[in-house]
């Protein structure tokens, strides 16, 4: 035991202080230590008031939160270091031709824990979990609804947040060739009757179903993805209902032949909820018969990629989203609709530094017609290894 600890701290010193990429061998396995240290500050202002202290929408774009409250414009400035992030990736071999991969990588972004008075410390959180054996991955990583290929390259924490779908889950996923089946972790969204807070549910009891086909070609590659879950909700009185969701995400990439390119996302379905726009509407509502109404949700986005050099480049990108709310069932105080459009430069004197700045419009409304902006400018540094 203490010779196993022994090697497991050497293997990480040597990772600590041999570079870029940096890897070690501990007995047959391979550990490899990657990630990167980003520094952003931004000042973003507000049309209808401002967000709160500690607000997660202060840190990165979330578009459920522009305030649409008819409050003063305010303005805000925030920096912080919570996208740097660090990951092991471990490669064992089992015989002449197979291995398992273990990954475990964490960021200090959307946690608790830290503030802006003294010490600005935040706390660590796991992002990824996973092994991976022949064809079957099994922990926690991104939901196979997403497609992180077709992300722009933003100094927001996403980007085009208000198109795509997004998420990491513990899943049992199978690979052959482009096709892969999923069975992801559960959760069910849910809006009372006549609106109110959130209700996070945690009562499904069947896993997410979710199937994906990716084709790749010279010019880049199309994912479409399908998904069938369960909604459901059980308050331990007089609701006792489940509803099932379905929706479907077509995602890619084109390239260029002077090196550009475009990104795509577009998707659709009924009852999304947390997978659609970082949960800016619910999955369902509650009728007044005590049942589950899926509530549809369309969401597209567009990001093209343009290099100056082989050291600056440029990305303009637009995303939206639309939900279709019964307000007599919601009330009119839910997002109807949210979009937003980026442009930034990047400049990278060497491979593993980068700088830059982005300027970021948002646009919220609600079912009431209330509606409110967001102008952002970031600027970041950022030191890959």
């Amino acid at each position: 035991m203490k010779a196993t600890i022994k090697n497991s701290a050497i293997a990480v010193s040597l990772c600590l202080s041999a570079g870029v990429a940096s890897a070690a061998t501990v007995g047959d396995t391979q550990v490899k230590f990657t990630g990167y240290v980003k520094a952003d500050a931004m000042i973003s202002n507000y049309s209808e008031g401002s967000l709160a202290s500690g607000s997660i929408g202060r840190d990165f774009y979330i578009p459920s939160l522009t305030p649409v409250s008819g409050g003063d414009e305010g303005t805000q400035l925030d920096a912080h270091i919570k996208q740097s992030r660090f990951r092991f990736t471990t490669n064992t071999p089992v015989d002449d031709e197979n291995s398992i991969t273990g990954v475990l990588e964490l960021d200090f972004i959307v946690t608790s824990g830290g503030d802006e008075r003294i010490s600005n410390s935040y706390v660590p959180r796991i992002r990824h979990a996973f092994i991976k054996y022949q064809n079957w991955l099994i922990g926690q990583t991104w939901t196979t609804f997403m497609d992180v290929g077709s992300l722009p390259e933003s100094l927001d924490f996403i980007g085009t947040t208000d198109g795509i779908t997004f998420g990491r889950q513990v899943m049992v996923r199978y690979t052959s060739g482009g096709l892969q089946i999923a069975l992801e972790n559960p959760e069910t969204t849910v809006t009372p009757n006549g609106g109110g807070s959130r209700i996070v549910a945690d009562d499904n009891a069947v896993p997410d179903l979710i199937a994906a086909y990716t084709v790749k070609q010279d010019w880049g590659y199309v994912k479409l993805a399908g998904l069938v879950r369960q909604l459901s909700y059980d308050d331990g009185a007089d609701i006792d209902a489940d509803e099932t969701s379905m929706g479907v995400a077509v995602s890619g990439k084109y390239m260029l032949n002077n090196g550009d390119d475009i990104r795509f996302m577009f998707n659709t379905g009924s009852g999304l909820g947390r997978y659609s726009a970082l949960n800016a509407s619910n999955g369902a509502v509650i009728t007044p018969d005590g049942d589950l109404e899926a509530i549809d949700s369309t969401g597209y986005a567009i990001a093209y990629r343009h290099v100056w050099n082989e050291k600056t480049r440029s990305s303009i990108m637009f995303s939206a989203y639309e939900a279709d709310n019964d307000i007599e069932l919601t009330g009119d105080s839910v997002t109807d609709s949210t979009y937003s459009t980026r442009v930034n430069l990047l400049y990278s004197p060497t491979k593993v530094l980068t700088f830059g700045a982005e300027y970021a419009y948002a646009h919220r409304e609600v079912e009431s017609g209330l509606e409110g902006d967001m102008n952002r400018i970031q600027v970041s540094a950022k030191y890959a290894f």
